[in-house]
Formats: C-alpha cells, structure tokens, sequence
C-alpha cells in the first residue's frame, strides 16, 4: 500500500472530520464504511481524525487497523479520558483543511446528512449545527440535554445555543480564536463564539443507538453543565448580586417594620421565632453567595495550575502503521 507523506494542508480547500471516540471499537468501522462515499462524492481531498479519549476496549486497535487500510486516517491516543470536547478540540486542532466536521462514534448522526450541513455552511454561516428533529434518549437524559442547552445559551449568548449539538461544521479558521485556550474544561460551541457570531442549524435525522451505551449519564450533564455555566459565565455572580439585592430590601422593610411597629405599639417585634427565621434566611443566602464565589475560585485555581486539556500519549500517521512521537 502508498504510504502517505503528510503535508501542510491548512487552509486548503477540503473537509477534516474530527471524531472523538470511546469504547466504540464496534462501531468505528461501520461508520468509516458510511463517510468513504459521502466524503467522497463531495471532494477528493478529505481527512479523518479519530482521538481515542481513553477508551477500555479495543478502540485504539481498530484506530490503528483503519489508519493503515486508509491514507487519509489519522488517529491520536489519549493518556487518559479526558472527556469529548477536549478530546474535540485535540482533533480540530490537527485538523489540515479549511472546513472540520464534528460527528459522535455512535452512529445516532447519519453521515448522509453532513452535505446538509456544508449547504448551511455555504450560505454564509461559519458555524451550522445538525439538530436532531426526535432525540433518541431517555427522559431523563433529555431533561438534562435542555439544562446544559439553557446554561449554553446562557455563556454563548446565542439563540443557536437551544439548537446546539455534536454533529457540527465549521470554517477552520474560526479556530484561530482559541488557539491559545488551556483548560481541563472546554467546551467548543463557546469556543466557537470567541471567533464568530455567524451560527446556524439545520435539522437532521437521529437514529437510536444500536452498538453500546452513552458515556453520558444524567449526573455527568449535570456536572458538566455546573462546569460550563460556572467556567464560560458570569451568571451565577450576577444572580448571587440580585439575590443578595432581593434580601438587603427585605432586611430594610423588616427593620421598617420593627421601627413602625415599636413608634405605634410602644415595643419591639414579639418572638424567637420570627428573629430565627430572619437569621436563617439571610445566613442562607450568604452561603449561597459565597458558594457561587468559590466555584469561580476553584476555576481560577485550576487555571494557575496550569492543567492542559488533554495529554497525546501516542499518534498514527495517515496511512502508515508506524506511530508518531
């Protein structure tokens, strides 16, 4: 087979996929099956970056198999799970040419659908998103889908925020805005937004899982969501001002309270009670605020020290079985 000599492709006209991948080595050349002739039928010079987020099975084995079957796969070997936007962003960031498509391992995002995505992006757009027309998850997961959504829309400041998903084309060069970016907790869509304001959506079909189970549980969108409202946004700090604004007048109305009622009555406001609650209300709220102000801190500290996104332990080169240092 003709190895492949990697060239300096960046900006040139073609399309990079980027698929993040864990413990999907049942699925990963199906998938593969499914973009050859897709990514064919568009253009003659494509790519497929595949970044192994420290998967437990084989994943990494069937990298390696289809980056010598293929001269135009490449794949990267996390040292750990990092987790799939910074596995993401790993992949955009070896990206060669000027348009990079985004699509998850699991085959619920049909390949069929990316000239749909790249008819968006040709009308102007530097950002297009394919929204599922009928999610194919549990009630629960979708619940917590639309909270990360809100807390997304929230750090973008986009309405495309509420269309947002994994199956995503974009223009290269809008990467060029988070070239620097170092943190354990990106995420891209917001990442994209530091580059452009140009965001579309188009829908596309979503098909039920049919390989393995979604590494995505309903306290991990949780989390995920905390990390990004907390990480990307100052909305918790300014609704900590507003609660605290809200109890600073009801203090002053109390307080008036007391006045008046000490004026007319000739003594103070009767009951342990009421003073308990008073106290327990605004000994409440300073908890909150402060919560709120150390999860700032604690990114503030994470940021100080330094800790990278991801970690590359190993790189197969397009079409080769010899690994990159």
């Amino acid at each position: 087979m003709q190895k492949r000599i990697p060239e300096n492709n960046a900006g040139k006209t073609g399309i990079s996929v980027v698929i993040p991948a864990y413990n999907s080595q049942n699925s990963l050349k199906e998938l593969i099956q499914r973009l050859i002739p897709v990514l064919s039928a568009i253009t003659d010079k494509f790519e497929v970056i595949i970044i192994n987020d420290g998967s437990q099975d084989g994943t990494w084995g069937v990298i390696r198999e289809l980056a010598f079957q293929n001269q135009w796969l490449s794949g990267s070997n996390l040292m750990r799970n990092f987790g799939q936007h910074n596995a993401l962003l790993c992949g955009i960031r070896d990206a060669d040419y000027d348009t990079i498509i985004t699509i998850d391992d699991d085959l619920q995002h049909p390949p069929e659908e990316i000239i749909r995505l790249l008819d968006e992006l040709n009308k102007g757009f530097d950002v297009v998103y394919g929204t599922p027309k009928h999610e194919r998850h549990g009630l629960f997961r979708d619940l917590a889908s639309q909270v990360t959504k809100i807390a997304l829309q929230s750090s973008m400041g986009a309405q495309t925020a509420r269309q947002v998903s994994a199956f995503r084309a974009f223009r290269t060069k809008v990467r060029d805005a988070f070239a620097m970016y170092q943190g354990p907790h990106p995420n891209i869509d917001v990442l994209l937004t530091w580059g452009t304001v140009r965001f579309s959506s188009v829908e596309v079909s979503h098909e039920p899982r049919r390989i393995g189970q979604s590494a995505y549980s309903l306290y991990k969108l949780v989390i995920h969501a905390m990390n990004l409202i907390t990480g990307f946004s100052v909305l918790p700090l300014q609704f900590a001002s507003i609660i605290g604004f809200i109890f600073t007048l009801f203090g002053v109305v109390v307080f008036v309270y007391a006045i008046i009622n000490y004026i007319i009555r000739g003594g103070a406001v009767p009951g342990f009670t009421f003073l308990a609650s008073i106290i327990s209300i605004f000994s409440g709220a300073q908890l909150f605020a402060l919560g709120i102000v150390g999860e700032y801190l604690a990114r503030m500290h994470f940021r100080i020290m330094d800790r990278p996104s991801y970690v590359v332990q190993e790189k197969i080169s397009r079409g080769t079985d010899k690994e990159l240092e």
